[in-house]
């Protein structure tokens, strides 16, 4: 095992996990290793539940840009144009959720699309 280095910089560090998730698909087999620095202790529990809920909230926004700003369909493929667009949609995301109004993703990008006052209420706060 090699020493950290910088031992200073990580003064808060409580445990190091990995997650291994092995995935099937068809005649396909994969297995994927991620490594996490954490400043928890070292309690499994407790970190599984973190990684858990980090998972939650990524496939929550992959869901929303899939199904609300249907992603998958996007032709964006050269350049810097993709990584523009989902910048975009994220702060879209960002928008209307700091957005008061009690309706979902899907009905206020309609109300936004159908009416300009709302549109810039959510644009510009």
């Amino acid at each position: 095992m090699h020493p950290l280095p910088d031992t200073e910089s990580w003064a808060g560090l409580g445990s190091i996990g990995r997650v291994e998730r092995s995935c099937r698909g068809g005649d396909t087999q994969t297995l994927e290793r991620r490594s996490f620095i954490n400043a928890i202790g070292a309690d499994a529990k407790r970190f599984a539940h973190g990684v858990r809920g980090h998972w939650g909230v990524e496939n929550r926004l992959h869901w929303r840009l899939a199904v609300v700003f249907n992603e998958d369909a996007s032709r964006s493929r050269k350049g810097n144009a993709p990584a523009i667009m989902i910048s975009l949609r994220h702060l879209c995301i960002n928008r209307f959720e700091q957005e008061p109004l009690s309706l979902g993703l899907a009905k206020k990008c309609r109300k936004a699309a159908c009416n300009d006052d709302y549109l810039a209420k959510v644009v510009f706060g």
